[in-house]
């Protein structure tokens, strides 16, 4: 199987909003191992679908230490259920927008509904780095980057910076 490339800003996809699954079908399965593939290799910790051009409501995460065994997670129509009031602050990265990291302040708990691989309904109660991914995730899936939390003025150079690098590189 090729490697799918990971879209990177300012590419316009990342702003569309994913369409549901309406089945978990080969199609699904074949597109959540691309996902993996992707995330692996680059490395990452989590994978929207938009990130690969697919404008579907699917999820990759694995959170699993460098030295620990990988425990791949997959969330399909993925929903934010509940979060808490509390709050609390992750530093954050995208592979759409490589190599820049900024403080990021989301709800610290959140329960989200979705379905499994085999298009099974589940519910899970997140916190800590598990919680921080599943919304930066969702986000997404709703066309919104983490970029989007941070100040008008820190967003505004980080697209600036992008769009120039993407100018270079086609010219």
């Amino acid at each position: 199987m090729a490697l799918r490339p990971i879209i990177v800003l300012p590419d316009k996809r990342l702003r569309l909003v994913s369409e549901p699954v309406t089945r978990v079908d080969a199609s699904v399965r074949k597109l959540i191992e691309e996902m993996f593939e992707a995330m692996y290799d680059a490395p990452g910790i989590g994978l929207a679908a938009i990130q690969l051009g697919e404008p579907k409501r699917v999820v990759t995460i694995d959170l699993a230490r460098k030295d620990d065994p990988p425990a791949p997670q997959v969330f399909i129509n993925p929903e934010i259920v509940w979060f808490s009031e509390e709050k609390r602050t992750y530093e954050e990265g995208c592979l759409s927008i490589p190599e820049y990291y900024e403080e990021v302040e989301r709800p610290a708990e959140v329960k989200v509904k979705y379905l499994d691989r085999e298009g099974n309904p589940q519910e899970v109660h997140a916190e800590g780095i598990l919680a921080t991914c599943l919304q930066h995730e969702i986000d997404h899936l709703n066309g919104i980057l983490f970029i989007d939390h941070l100040s008008k003025l820190k967003r505004d150079r980080v697209i600036k910076k992008f769009a120039k690098a993407a100018r270079r590189a086609e010219g």
